[in-house]
């Protein structure tokens, strides 16, 4: 069965550093990449309309999943790259196509100043209805982004990745999401930090000696409840290293903030509908908003 990496297209520079980074993720799993330009129509009056000089909407649409696919090629000769041209609703049609795939992947425009993403609503409807794993890539994402600095402190492709960074709920751990979390820490030869956060009872945040020590009691059995929901996994990776971090206060906050550390964050989506619908889930949500690197968003029941 033909496994592959799809990666939405439309030609902007964020679709086209998500198609940089999908290239790369595909030569690490040794997968195909197969781009996927979803074609809208329109009005007949308006798909002819000159567009860039000579040319009209529909031979411009024509021409981005191609040209596309000849650049990574060239740019990563171990990856099988394709491209399809598809008609219908973006949203529909990517939900659809994702399936098959093994991972997702959509480009998102930068917050100006503030380093997070904006995510459109097709991006959103997506990542709320399919069941196959999301990566969202910040526009101007590069290979290098990733990685260590050099001695120098110039940012390189050739050091180690960064730390893969994984959000944690101990109560509900969910098999997907960890192994999710652990192939791609494995895959990139670098660590997996996974990160816990705990609510403390209100009456522990007054600073009084007895609340302090039950404070402290909450956050030993929070770190204990972290290790012991890691350690199958930490045997059935042995070569992965694990670094633990149990704190109290919000979990969209503290993936946020380390963030700026990692690769790659990986946070859980569930699949249940709620009353309204569909949705991300606030801590995924605040993720995608706020972090400053490519984001995995695995669904799970």
């Amino acid at each position: 069965m033909l496994r592959y990496i799809i990666v939405g297209l439309d030609g902007s520079s964020e679709s086209r550093a998500a198609a940089e980074w999908a290239a790369r993720e595909a030569d690490l799993r040794g997968l195909s990449l197969r781009l996927v330009h979803v074609w809208e129509p329109v009005a007949q009056p308006m798909a002819q309309a000159p567009l860039l000089g000579t040319q009209t909407l529909k031979h411009w649409s024509e021409q981005v999943p191609r040209g596309a696919a000849e650049g990574l090629a060239a740019r990563h000769p171990g990856v099988d790259v394709s491209a399809i041209r598809l008609n219908g609703v973006p949203g529909d049609v990517l939900v659809d196509v994702a399936r098959d795939a093994e991972l997702l992947v959509l480009g998102s425009r930068g917050l100006s100043g503030l380093g997070g993403f904006m995510i459109g609503s097709v991006g959103q409807a997506v990542i709320a209805r399919t069941e196959t794993p999301v990566v969202l890539v910040r526009s101007g994402e590069q290979a290098a982004d990733e990685h260590a600095m050099d001695p120098a402190g110039i940012p390189s492709a050739a050091t180690r990745f960064r730390p893969v960074l994984l959000g944690l709920d101990t109560r509900s751990p969910d098999d997907t999401v960890v192994a999710f979390a652990f192939e791609e820490a494995a895959r990139r030869d670098t660590s997996l930090r996974v990160l816990h956060a705990w609510t403390p009872p209100p009456y522990t945040l007054h600073g009084l000696s007895d609340h302090v020590s039950v404070r402290d009691e909450l956050a030993r059995e929070y770190a204990a409840d972290l290790s012991e929901a890691l350690r199958p996994w930490r045997e059935k990776y042995p070569a992965v290293e694990v670094i633990e971090a149990s704190r109290a206060g919000s979990a969209a906050d503290q993936l946020v903030s380390s963030s700026r550390y990692a690769s790659l964050v990986v946070v859980g989506r569930r699949t249940r509908r709620s009353p309204l619908g569909v949705h991300i889930g606030p801590v995924a949500h605040a993720v995608l908003h706020h972090a400053v690197v490519p984001v995995a968003v695995v669904a799970h029941g």
